[in-house]
Formats: C-alpha cells, sequence, structure tokens
C-alpha cells in the first residue's frame, strides 16, 4: 500500500495538470516526487529551498492573485517554525490556501525532536477559521486533499506514516461516524488511532466514532453519540498532543454532565530514536497501553 505522502504527491501532480487554478510550493521536502509536475508547469510548482517563511509567505502572495496554493513540508517545519507568517500571511490577510503537511508527531524518530511536531493542531487551533483533516489511510487523505483543492477556505491535511488498514468514507460535512455502538462510554477515535482503538476496545461496550476532520469540532455527533443518558463518559484519543480537543468536548457537552479522558502525545519529550511502534507504546497508544487506560476510567 502506498502511503499518504505517496498519494499526496500523485493526487497533487494530477490536480495541477486539471485545475490551472492551483499551485504547489516546496522547501525542498518532496521535492523529487515533483520532477514531472515541476517540468510540466514551472510557474506554478515553486520550490523555495529551505526557507520556511518564504514557503508561506509565497505561497499567501499566490492566494492574493487569486491562485489556490497547496504548501507543502514536515509539520515541525510548516506549523511551527513559520506560525507567525501562518496567523498574518493567511489569517490576518483573509485568503485561503491548503497546508499540507508530512511527518506527524514522529513518523521519523532518527531525525529527532526538530522533526517532529505533536503540537501542531494544538497551535493551529489558536487560529481562526482553518479546518484541520487528519486522515487515516491514503484513500481518505486523497478524497480530503481533492475537497480542500477545489474549495477557498484555509485547510491543514496532517498526513502520517501510520495508517489503518482500510479507508473510510470521508468528506462532505466531515461529521464523525460511528464504527461501533454501546452504551458504557463513547470512544473518538482520530485519524490513524482508529485500528489501535478498536483493538484496544474489543469487548467493551463502547460506541467508537471516526474523526478524520477535527476542525471544526463535530459537538453535535458527540451529543448524539452521548444519547439521552445521565452522565456522558468520552475518551478522546489522538495522534498528537493529549487533551488538544478536551475543550472542544468540553463545550459541546456543556449541558450534560460529563467527564473526558483526552488520550495522545504526552508532553515529556522522548529522547530516544527508537522506531515509531516504540514511540507510541511510551506515549501508550498502542492497543495494550489503550485498554488499560480506557477501561480503566470507564471503571471496568
Amino acid at each position: 500500500m502506498d502511503t499518504m505522502r505517496d498519494r499526496f504527491i500523485a493526487t497533487t501532480t494530477q490536480l495541477l495538470d486539471e485545475d490551472p487554478r492551483l499551485a504547489l510550493v516546496l522547501a525542498e521536502i518532496s521535492r523529487d516526487g515533483f520532477g514531472r509536475a515541476e517540468r510540466d508547469h514551472p510557474d506554478r510548482v515553486v520550490n523555495v529551498g529551505i526557507r520556511e517563511q518564504l514557503l508561506v509567505g509565497a505561497g499567501a502572495g499566490m492566494a492574493l492573485t487569486g491562485m489556490r496554493p497547496v504548501l507543502h513540508t514536515f509539520a515541525s517545519f510548516l506549523v511551527e517554525r513559520p506560525f507567525e507568517q501562518v496567523k498574518l500571511d493567511f489569517g490576518h490577510q483573509g485568503v485561503g490556501g491548503v497546508l499540507v503537511s508530512a511527518g506527524g508527531s514522529y513518523d521519523w524518530p532518527a531525525g529527532g525532536f526538530t522533526h517532529m511536531a505533536p503540537g501542531d493542531v494544538a497551535l493551529m487551533d489558536t487560529l481562526e477559521g482553518w479546518s484541520v483533516h487528519v486522515p487515516g489511510h491514503p484513500d481518505e487523505a486523497e478524497t480530503l486533499l481533492r475537497e480542500a483543492a477545489a474549495g477557498d477556505g484555509r485547510v491543514y491535511v496532517r498526513l502520517s506514516l501510520q495508517s489503518n488498514d482500510r479507508g473510510r468514507p470521508v468528506g462532505g460535512a466531515g461529521g464523525f461516524t460511528t464504527v461501533r455502538e454501546g452504551a458504557d462510554g463513547v470512544v473518538v477515535a482520530v485519524g490513524p488511532m482508529l485500528d489501535n482503538v478498536l483493538a484496544a476496545t474489543e469487548g467493551l461496550y463502547v460506541t467508537v466514532l471516526y474523526a478524520t476532520t477535527v476542525r471544526p469540532f463535530d459537538g453535535r455527533g458527540l451529543r448524539r453519540a452521548a444519547g439521552a443518558r445521565a452522565t456522558a463518559d468520552v475518551v478522546i484519543v489522538e495522534p498528537y498532543l493529549a487533551g488538544t480537543s478536551t475543550g472542544a468536548a468540553n463545550d459541546a457537552l456543556a449541558a450534560l454532565p460529563h467527564r473526558i479522558l483526552g488520550l495522545g502525545v504526552a508532553r515529556e519529550e522522548l529522547r530516544r530514536y527508537g522506531q515509531m511502534d516504540e514511540h507510541l507504546a511510551a506515549h501508550g497508544l498502542d492497543p495494550r497501553g489503550l485498554r488499560d487506560r480506557i477501561s480503566g476510567f470507564l471503571g471496568g
């Protein structure tokens, strides 16, 4: 199976052929994959080099001329390093564009903490008007990318090497999808965390919701899943900073007594390279770690 990043390259290359409004701005990362697109569309495929602030500024400048820019590099260099440009050049100027990251929270542990961005979604959450997509499979990434490229708004698409075994229908209104139903609690699995959540909750009588769009947050879908219970127990499992969406869930359930457990990447920096699976286990995001914490929270 191809990766989400592979699918991003193939899909964007095709979209550049089809849509003269589309432009691609790179900062060296993934440039090799866009060789044909760069040759075919030299005026709309721009590599600025390792200059991430310029990456964002150039993309926003293109948007001011009426183009639809797609900006791409690792999440730590797309969101964290040029955050001021994201805030001002897109948000303050009121223009749209598509930010597509790679690397996730720890896709390449050997790259060290400079190439990890567990706080990217929380940081984007401080800005107004951004949609945030976290696909869990290359098929979902393609659908969300096509919708983002065809639109006019500000969109962040977070890609990862971690992937579920199969893709699920996504897009459209961006609401949560019910994968399992149960009465003992609600577990929201974000993007590539779904397979681990399903394994962890096997035999537990809980509702499992699947989210590939986390902003806007589907508060209505969460309230519907909570149902008419006197109280609601909710666990949110995210592949980035733990607790990123607990505030949004609290707001959605304000009229209902509830408890929320936010699971994700801990704030503690892991200072050994290891592999991605070892980072998942260290943060308790593997099936065993999730099982212990979810069942403990739900009291069973």
